[in-house]
Parts: C-alpha cells; sequence; structure tokens
C-alpha cells in the first residue's frame, strides 16, 4: 500500500522506501496519471486530495473526478479518503481538500490534546485535535473562516501578497503588484530552504539559484538588481518573511490559545523553520515521521490501521 497526495502543485507519495515528491501542477495540461503509473508494481494505494482546487478544472467536482480517473487507471481498487473521516471508491464531493483531516486523524490518537502546524509550498493548515468531530465535513472555506487554514507557503506566495514595502537604500518603498517574485524565492536566499526543496516552478521561469532568486527580488520594487544591489534584494526578502513569520505564528498562537492545546507539532517543507519559533515538535527530527509529504503518510497509515478495503463505500 503506498499513500498518495495529490495537490494543486505537487503529488507526494510515500511508500516503504521514503517519500517521493513530484512537481505537477494541475492548472496546466498534467501528466498526473503518468507519474502514478510509474508506481504500478505497489499493491494499491490510499489518496487524499487537494489539487481538485486548481484553476484549470470548471469546478470542484470536475476536479476531483480527474484526480480518482488518474489514481484508477494504475490502482482499481484505490481507496480515497474524505473530510467525512471515511475510505471512498469513487469520487464524491466528500475527497475535496481532505488531506489536512488524514493528518489530523492519525495524530490525535496519539496526542488527543495536540495541535498541528502543516506549513508547505502553498498553504499552513493549523488545526487541533481534540475537537475531532466538529472538523469532519469542513471545507477550506469554513476553515479559512475559522483560522485553521492560512494560505501562505514556502515557495509558492506571491511576496506582494503579505508585504507591501522595504526599505531600499534608505527609502520605504513600496512594492509593485505584479508577481515578480515568490516566497520560495525569499526562503531560498534567507537560507531556510535549498535548490533541493524549491521544487515548483519560479515566476520567471528560470532557474534557482542566489543571483536568480535577487533578480526577482528587486523586481519587486521595479528595479533590476544592479540598482539596488544585494542589501536591497535582501531587504525585501526579511520584509516578506516578517510579514509570512507574524502571519503564521499569530494564528498558531490563537488556535493554541483557544483549544488550550499542549503540544504543537510540526509538518510540512517549513516544519524545521516554525518548529523553534513557536515551540513546536518537528514530525521528523522528533517523531521519525515524514514531515514533507505528512498526507501521505498519515492516509496510508490510517489504511493499514483500520483495514478499510472491505469497508470502504
Amino acid at each position: 500500500m503506498i499513500g498518495i497526495d495529490v495537490g494543486g502543485a505537487n503529488l507526494k507519495i510515500v511508500d516503504e522506501s521514503g517519500v517521493h515528491i513530484h512537481y505537477c501542477p494541475l492548472w496546466k495540461e498534467s501528466d498526473l496519471a503518468e507519474i502514478i503509473s510509474t508506481y504500478a508494481e505497489k499493491e494499491n494505494a490510499a489518496v487524499v486530495m487537494s489539487g481538485e482546487l486548481a484553476d484549470g478544472f470548471f469546478n470542484k467536482t470536475e476536479g476531483i473526478s480527474f484526480i480518482v480517473d488518474a489514481v484508477l487507471k494504475t490502482f482499481p481498487d484505490a481507496i480515497f479518503y474524505g473530510t467525512d473521516a471515511k475510505f471512498h471508491t469513487k469520487a464524491c464531493p466528500e475527497l475535496a481538500a481532505a488531506n489536512w483531516l488524514a493528518s489530523v486523524d492519525l495524530l490525535r490518537r496519539t496526542y488527543p490534546n495536540g495541535m498541528m502546524l502543516d506549513i508547505g509550498s502553498t498553504t499552513a493548515d493549523i488545526v487541533p485535535f481534540s475537537r475531532f468531530d466538529h472538523l469532519i465535513g469542513m471545507t477550506d472555506t469554513i476553515r479559512l473562516q475559522a483560522g485553521y487554514l492560512v494560505y501562505t507557503g514556502m515557495l509558492r506566495t506571491p511576496v506582494a501578497t503579505l508585504a507591501n514595502s522595504a526599505e531600499i537604500e534608505g527609502v520605504v518603498t513600496p512594492f509593485s503588484t505584479e508577481y515578480f517574485a515568490c516566497s520560495g524565492d525569499a526562503h531560498f536566499i534567507l537560507g531556510h530552504i535549498g535548490t533541493d526543496v524549491y521544487s515548483s516552478a519560479t515566476p520567471d521561469g528560470k532557474e534557482v539559484s542566489r543571483e536568480a532568486c535577487l533578480r526577482r527580488l528587486a523586481r519587486t520594487v521595479c528595479a533590476d538588481l544592479e540598482e539596488i544591489g544585494e542589501d536591497g534584494a535582501l531587504n525585501i526578502a526579511e520584509s516578506f518573511w516578517n510579514a509570512q513569520r507574524n502571519l503564521v505564528c499569530s494564528a498558531v498562537e490563537k488556535v493554541r490559545n483557544d483549544v488550550g492545546a499542549d503540544i504543537l507539532l510540526t509538518g510540512g517543507i517549513g516544519s524545521s523553520v516554525f518548529a523553534p519559533l513557536l515551540g513546536g515538535v518537528d514530525l521528523t527530527a522528533a517523531l521519525g515521521m515524514p514531515a514533507d509529504a505528512l498526507p501521505a503518510y498519515a492516509v496510508r497509515e490510517i489504511a493499514a490501521l483500520s483495514g478499510t478495503l472491505p469497508e470502504a463505500v
């Protein structure tokens, strides 16, 4: 059994050998089925998704059907975890954005009064475990309203959506709202991630390197790198990071205070960055779980623990 998490930008697969992450943007012509077919030697698949929201689809229903069909081509007996905390064998509305719930469903069994921050390329899931019954059926819209979903991540967030200015040569300089640079550029320059983690497409389609990231950041203030220098571009990265850090940390503290969580577990590619800031426990470093592919790992474990195949609906 393998665990599969189909996101809008990344396909994450967990098997007995570890984690496999494939950049697979669903808003473009997708090779999702072809990538999954390379795992055809595996017995079966337990699946979660959030990629149905990609704007290449007319609506979520179309997105769910596309993802389910892509999986079933290789794994005709695949099971799909839904926001009703049940497994399904065919496309249904409950499959939309259920990946976070699978993570909670697994972790709550060991940490019933805990909570998690799972911050990946695009979003941050901030969810308490003690209210699992109230989480069932939650859509992403409801989670946004509740503060359980913060739409910012380590790679794909446009810089100008969170920060609006930086000091350039002593002058506070407003940002343009063009998609010139993204969070991946800022985090790469600040040393939070490496080229192995920066797996998504860059805003200009160019490489991931120090100079390329600095040039993208400089364009945020309508400048070439030669005009504002590395210090100016670094200030742009710092301005974004300050805004993102404050946003995520404030959201975590609000949920933690609301529920009185006794432990914060951190996952996602931003886990090692945010765990020390929040007094959290990194799932990989402390517990040996694959923090960068938590939902894929979780759905595989839940399927194994519950022996779901005969009971899937």
